[in-house]
């Protein structure tokens, strides 16, 4: 019976990946690894390969989803396969899909789970965890055809009183990474066409960039102020808070540089 472990790489760089991770990888037939789901910015193939200590196969969107992971699970069947997975491996579908494929065809799974953007982005905003309801990801779509999906989920989040984390798109084969600036600008458009104000230039909201890093940003204002701030390279992520604990204020004001005015936004 041939296996396959899936081990998450957390959030930054190389140095992520837990010791038990890298104890898998080690002892593997096969690596591989993909980098469509989420932007590893600090991460280099080379130094990871060198920590492992063998080649690591990289995997397309391509692979993964119209192929349903076939050269994956052909390797799996013949001895025992890591798939590097940035984040933690079981928060995208696909790869929830593929450990289903490897079940069906008699392959022993494993998970050795890794830092998430989820918890992640919501510990550094200073935001309350279990005050959060459905998240969301704003996409890159064609001029003339904008999803409001995002724009209805927060608008729903906030009429409960729940905070939303947006993930902001990727396009990896095109290092298309968007930005806070670029998914507000949705937003708002989406916005103005409903003409509605649930985001507006006045809407508190937190941005936050590069979670994992030594130096991650995170920015707490009104959409304005935000708008205009420069939060430097990817990856960007969005929260729309709803009405706050007071602690959840102090934090914002504290941690998140917001202004003294969301005291007004206490629950």
């Amino acid at each position: 019976m041939g296996e396959l472990v899936l081990v998450g790489l957390g959030l930054y760089d190389e140095k992520d990946i837990s010791l038990s991770g890298l104890e898998e990888a080690r002892t593997a037939d096969n690596v591989f690894m993909e980098v469509y789901t989420n932007l590893m910015a600090g991460l280099r193939i080379e130094k990871l390969e060198n920590l492992v200590g063998t080649e690591i196969r990289l995997v397309s969107r391509r692979m993964l989803e119209e192929e349903n992971g076939d050269e994956i699970l052909a390797a799996s069947l013949k001895g025992k396969t890591v798939f590097l997975v940035p984040g933690d491996p079981l928060i995208a579908t696909t790869h929830v899909n593929l450990r289903i494929s490897a079940r069906s065809k008699g392959i022993k799974t494993r998970v050795v789970h890794g830092a998430s953007i989820i918890s992640a982005a919501i510990g550094l905003s200073g935001l309350q965890n279990y005050k959060f309801g459905k998240s969301v990801s704003i996409p890159y779509t064609e001029v003339g055809a904008i999803l409001e999906t995002p724009y209805t989920v927060i608008k729903a989040n906030l009429h409960s009183g729940l905070h939303t984390l947006c993930f902001l798109d990727i396009v990896a084969e095109k290092e298309k990474y968007m930005t806070i600036e670029e998914g507000l600008g949705i937003l708002l458009e989406i916005g103005k066409k409903r003409k509605d104000s649930v985001i507006t230039e006045n809407t508190l909201v937190v941005g936050i960039a590069r979670v994992g890093s030594k130096k991650p940003i995170v920015r707490a204002h009104f959409l304005e102020k935000v708008l205009k701030y420069d939060f430097k390279g990817p990856p960007h992520t969005l929260i729309f808070p709803a009405r706050l604990h007071f602690i959840e204020a102090e934090a914002l004001v504290k941690l998140a540089d917001a202004p003294e005015s969301v005291r007004e936004s206490i629950k």
